[in-house]
C-alpha cells in the first residue's frame, strides 16, 4: 500500500497481535512481568484484565514466547465452551491422541497421565484463554478441578485467564468462589499514556522499517491521543487511515488535518467537532491507489466532462 512511499518494510499499524511490534509502555511491561514472575512461581491461577483494544491478546502472545524451554504452553482463544469441550482442546493443544467416542472418565485420565508426563520431565504446563470473560460458570469450575492435579512440589497446571473487566463480575459468582480464591497474581492492562503515545508511535515505525525522524507531526500526535485515548487498537486504526491519507496527497508527513479525518471515520474514536464523517477518506484512498498502480505500471486516466 504505502510502505515504499513512506520508506517502510511493511505496514506498522495492523491490528493484527505480531509481537515483534510489543511495545514495553509501564503497562504492559508490568504486565508481562507480573505473568512472567507467576508463572516461574508456580502459581495456579493468573488474571490479566483490561478494556477492549488494550492489547491482552498481543500480551498474551508475548507471554507465551517469552516463556522458556521448560514450559509447555497451550492456547485457546476463544473458550465459550462447555466443560467437555473445553478439556477436548486443552488434549488437542497437549497433542494427545483420543478416540472419537472418549468418555468424560478417560479424557479426564489421559490430561492427567499427559500432565504427569510432561512434569516427570521438568517442563511446565501453562494453559492461557483469550476472552476469559466469555467462559460458561461450568467450564471455569471444570478448570478449577483440573488444576487441583499436583505433584508434592508443584501444580501440573497453571491457567492464565485473560479477558475484558467483565470477567471479575463473573468470577464473582459464589458458585465459582474457589476459584477466585486461587488466583493469586491479577494485572489490569490500562491505555497508553498521552507521553507513551509519542514513543509508541517511533517504536512500531522502527520495527516497520522507518529511518526517518517523524512521519507525525507533534499536533498530529495530540489528536491521535484526544481521538483515541490511547487505547492501541484505536491508535492503529486512526495512525494507518492518516498515514493512507497523507499517501494520497502524495505527502510525507502526516499532519493533525489527516488525523481528524481517519478519527472521524473510525468507529470508537471521538471525532474532531464539525468534520464529521469522512468523504475525502474514499477520494484519498482512491488517488493513492491510483497513484499505486500508475507507478508500478503505468495507467492512464481520462477526465471527461
Amino acid at each position: 500500500m504505502y510502505e515504499a512511499h513512506f520508506g517502510l518494510r511493511e505496514v506498522p499499524f495492523s491490528i493484527t497481535p505480531d509481537t515483534s511490534f510489543f511495545f514495553g509502555s509501564p503497562h504492559s511491561q508490568e504486565g508481562l512481568n507480573t505473568l512472567l514472575v507467576a508463572a516461574r512461581n508456580g502459581e495456579g491461577f493468573i488474571k490479566i484484565t483490561g478494556e477492549v483494544g488494550t492489547g491482552k491478546t498481543l500480551l498474551c502472545r508475548k507471554f507465551m514466547a517469552t516463556l522458556g524451554d521448560e514450559f509447555v504452553t497451550a492456547y485457546v482463544p476463544n473458550p465459550y465452551l462447555e466443560p467437555r469441550a473445553l478439556m477436548m482442546a486443552l488434549a488437542d493443544e497437549l497433542e494427545i491422541e483420543l478416540p472419537r467416542d472418549v468418555d468424560q472418565h478417560q479424557l479426564v485420565k489421559s490430561l492427567t497421565f499427559r500432565l504427569l508426563e510432561l512434569a516427570a520431565r521438568g517442563k511446565h504446563v501453562v494453559l492461557c484463554l483469550d476472552e476469559a470473560q466469555a467462559l460458561p460458570l461450568e467450564s471455569l469450575e471444570a478448570l478449577r478441578l483440573l488444576t487441583n492435579l499436583e505433584t508434592e512440589k508443584r501444580k501440573l497446571l497453571q491457567i492464565v485467564l485473560f479477558g475484558q473487566p467483565e470477567l471479575n463480575a463473573h468470577l464473582a459468582s459464589p458458585k465459582i468462589r474457589q476459584l477466585a480464591q486461587r488466583i493469586t497474581f491479577h494485572y489490569h492492562l490500562g491505555a497508553l499514556t498521552r507521553d507513551d503515545l509519542d514513543y509508541y508511535l517511533a517504536h512500531r515505525l522502527r520495527v516497520a522499517g522507518f529511518g526517518g525522524a517523524r512521519l507525525f507531526s507533534q499536533r498530529a500526535v495530540r489528536r491521535i491521543y484526544r481521538a483515541t485515548g490511547g487505547i492501541p487498537r484505536l491508535v492503529n486504526i486512526v495512525a494507518h487511515k492518516a498515514l493512507m491519507l497523507a499517501y494520497g496527497e502524495g505527502r510525507h508527513l502526516a499532519d493533525h488535518r489527516h488525523v481528524a479525518l481517519a478519527a472521524g471515520d473510525t468507529i470508537g474514536a471521538r471525532p474532531s467537532h464539525g468534520l464529521g464523517r469522512l468523504r475525502s477518506l474514499r477520494w484519498a484512498w482512491l488517488a493513492g491507489v491510483a497513484a499505486l498502480a500508475a507507478a508500478a505500471g503505468g495507467i492512464t486516466v481520462a477526465l471527461t466532462r
